[in-house]
């Protein structure tokens, strides 16, 4: 594989510009703060290929579906993160000549992703056409600790020449989104002011009408002290500038500090928010770039010290696991239960930045161990928020009684996936959500939110399952016929096995907490039971019969469970004897090719495994994995990881590794050739799995910690942090120790490798 980046443990670094490459590096250069995002846009002006991207969380538009006929049920847009005013731009003209890279002659350019301290820094130095040779340097961040401001600071410093330059700091808001069903732009302006140093615009989205203020204040020093200098003000529709003409001397530095607000209704009342916008951005100014990036580091040094992980004796795996838990921790802070986690976040425009099942799947595990609980209980809390609408997607296909199906993809709990063999057929999104409420009781003993919240969408879960089977007199069990399992390389299927073991996990786990709500908290039961009309009696018993006799299609022979009905009648071809020239499959060969094909797109049957895999023997976890790996491309960036901590537990030590490498550098490496449309931020929660629940072993049973860990590769230790329970753990693991410290002022009793330790209250013990 192809590195393009030099490795580096706290860096992503790119030594020269590709124009062929820019879309990508947009992508992985990408910042945010879990209220607002940005691609790597230059900030001067490109003529060549780019994909603007200026994201603000919460702010979609519900594009009109495009499809050739109708279905009753059928989601009538589809939801997307609109990319929302430019506001990084900063144009720049030399004695009359702009500076646009795709068009003189660039010396030499570095770009820096610095993960350590949260900023994104570019220096390059290039030749205009008129001769003027120029170095610029310029580096920004979006705050951590003011989560609506960012800033920039700017510098040019002319090499060969003494003359004006022209900066033109703006903000444009006529943009549009890349993938447009129609070329259609979102955005209508409300209002614009302009003033000297300083500018604002609001503009309202079509249909859903948010408004959203950007507003930017600038300064421009040389020599560290202020210029003085006069403004031209420029407004255009939707577009507002300042330009300013400053005299500069060979090799002296001019610095232009740009100071940015964004500011939307979601969280501003819509006739305050120039008000607000403009105190924000000049109390930016005020508090200065260096105060303001001081205070952004410092934030950042607090979320490294509990999530990070470190790798010694492997430098790929190391700046791998640090940039996948840096784009987690700038994707989704965790403050607003109204947020989710969009499969690109805030780096690109694909999936429309729409919440998916990978949160429930994935990215859970991860806010879990490495952020305080409530960041998780939010996540679990956005789906409770969207309960009443995800009982009503299913009453549109036909389901009563309050049964409740989430949404494949959705923005407000709506469905808006505009694929109908998802849309209609990957139900097994509901058991992802009924696990994610496990996993959180399970791993932080907060059994208050079952009665609080859980309970209630469990409810509405399994009644959808109870509805969704039906009883085949030829079988005589259950069966759910016409589903899409997690391996989208089938459609239309009959007893997915996957889909029929989570929809029987599903109920039989309502009904374990049904019974330990009713315990411990009575009234709160009785108002759940009135609220939803719920019999207890009568539901519960027919789920009781449908878990006894649910059909798990399976071959004895082979030792295996059937992805579906009639999986073997396919032609058994392994992915060792496709040809590298037809991979990726789903860029190579026809759907209809696929679809005919053995070959799994990621996990499907392991899926299942991994959820649960204290409900079989390691042998029958064993003969599944090694038939289906083989079968599998491997072409979901959800895939490789699940895949890793299977095969770690088996013992496939090289394999194992294999796929860490592969999940933890799907973008920096570009595996699947994609990551021009954006990172693969929720597979990156799957990269953290891989470590600390493949090599590290961990996992919560009887409500004790037990890790089994062991080093991969070349690897000579490992370290990461876990919150459990209110303390806060670090484990290291060497060739010959285990070492555990307790950071809490109570002792807690773990199992490592099968053995209890004690370990003390702020103490460290050392194990093998």
């Amino acid at each position: 594989m192809k590195r393009y980046y030099k490795l580096d443990e706290w860096k992503i670094i790119e030594e020269e510009f590709v124009p062929d490459r820019n879309k990508m590096a947009e992508s992985i250069f990408s910042i945010g703060n879990g209220q607002m995002g940005q691609r790597a846009n230059f900030e001067e002006s490109y003529s060549g290929e780019s994909m603007q991207g200026s994201y603000v969380a919460g702010i979609y538009y519900p594009d009109k579906t495009r499809v050739g006929w109708w279905k009753n049920g059928y989601p009538e847009y589809f939801a997307k993160v609109l990319n929302a005013a430019n506001w990084i731009g900063i144009n720049i003209t030399i004695e009359n000549e702009e500076l646009d890279l795709a068009k003189c002659e660039i010396l030499s350019f570095k770009r820096v992703l610095n993960m350590k301290e949260g900023y994104l820094e570019r220096i390059f130095t290039a030749r205009l056409n008129n001769g003027n040779e120029i170095k610029v340097a310029a580096k920004r961040f979006i705050s951590l600790v003011k989560q609506e401001v960012a800033a920039i600071k700017y510098s040019v410093t002319p090499l060969n020449f003494s003359g004006k330059i022209i900066f033109c700091p703006y903000i444009d808001a006529d943009i549009e989104n890349e993938d447009s069903n129609y070329d259609e732009k979102f955005w209508k302006e409300v209002d614009k002011k302009t003033y000297n140093r300083e500018a604002y615009i609001i503009a309202r989205t079509r249909k859903t009408k948010f408004h959203v203020a950007t507003g930017m204040y600038f300064n421009i020093t040389q020599e560290h002290v202020s210029v003085d200098f006069k403004t031209k003000k420029i407004e255009k529709k939707k577009y507002v500038a300042n330009s300013s003409t400053v005299e500069c001397q060979q090799g002296q530095e001019t610095v232009l500090y740009k100071y940015v607000a964004n500011l939307s209704s979601e969280n501003h009342e819509k006739g305050k928010l120039l008000k607000n916008t403009k105190k924000t951005t000049r109390d930016a100014s005020k508090i200065g770039f260096e105060i303001l990036l001081h205070e952004h580091i410092k934030a950042w040094a607090e979320k490294w010290k509990e999530s990070d992980i470190v790798i010694e004796g492997d430098l790929a795996a190391q700046q791998g696991i640090r940039f996948n838990i840096f784009q987690m921790n700038q994707t989704y802070t965790g403050e607003d239960p109204r947020l989710n986690i969009g499969p690109k976040g805030f780096t690109g425009e694909k999936y429309g930045g729409s919440t998916y099942w990978d949160t429930e799947a994935y990215c859970v595990p991860f806010y879990l161990s490495t952020a305080d609980s409530n960041v998780a209980r939010n996540l679990l809390k956005y789906r409770h928020n969207h309960l009443q609408k995800a009982i009503k997607n299913a009453e549109k296909l036909g389901f009563t009684n309050n049964a409740a199906l989430y949404p494949m993809v959705t923005m407000n709990g709506e469905e808006c996936h505009n694929e109908w063999e998802i849309t209609f057929e990957e139900i097994h999104r509901n058991g992802a959500i009924a696990y994610a409420i496990y996993n959180y009781i399970n791993y932080t003993g907060d059994n208050d939110y079952l009665h609080e919240y859980g309970l209630e969408v469990l409810l509405g879960i399994s009644r959808f399952w109870a509805q969704r089977v039906h009883y085949s007199e030829e079988k005589k069990q259950y069966v759910m016929l016409g589903v899409t399992g997690p391996n989208e390389y089938e459609n239309n299927v009959n007893n997915n096995w996957y889909t029929n073991y989570i929809a029987r996990w599903t109920m039989k786990y309502t009904i374990e907490a049904i019974g330990f709500v009713k315990d411990k908290n009575k009234e709160a039961f009785n108002k759940i039971v009135n609220k939803w009309d719920f019999n207890e009696r009568k539901e519960t018993s027919d789920w009781k019969d449908k878990i006894l006799k649910m059909y798990l299609p399976e071959n004895k022979e082979k030792g295996i469970f059937l992805q579906q009905d009639g999986y073997l009648d396919k032609e058994q071809i392994l992915v060792a004897d496709i040809d590298n020239s037809m991979k990726p499959l789903n860029q190579k060969w026809s759907w209809d090719r696929i679809l005919r094909s053995p070959f799994i797109k990621q996990a499907d049957v392991l899926q299942g495994l991994y959820f649960f895999e204290d409900d079989f023997t390691k042998d029958t976890v064993e003969k599944n994995f090694d038939y289906y790996e083989k079968r599998t491309v491997h072409e979901s960036s959800l895939s490789p990881c699940i895949h890793s901590i299977i095969a770690s537990d088996l013992g496939k030590r090289k394999m194992a590794y294999d796929f860490y490498l592969q999940t933890a550098r799907l973008d920096l490496d570009d595996y699947n050739h994609e990551a021009d449309e954006g990172c693969h931020i929720t597979s990156m929660a799957g990269t953290w799995m891989a470590i600390v629940e493949g090599f590290g072993g961990m996992r919560v049973k009887n409500n004790q910690l037990h890790f089994s860990p062991y080093l991969p590769g070349k690897w000579t230790s490992f370290a990461f942090k876990i919150r459990f329970r209110g303390h806060l753990l670090a484990i290291n693991i060497s060739k010959k120790t285990i070492e555990i410290k307790n950071s809490f002022n109570k002792a807690i009793t773990l199992v490592v490798n099968n053995n209890e330790v004690e370990v003390a209250a702020n103490q460290t013990i050392k194990t093998s």
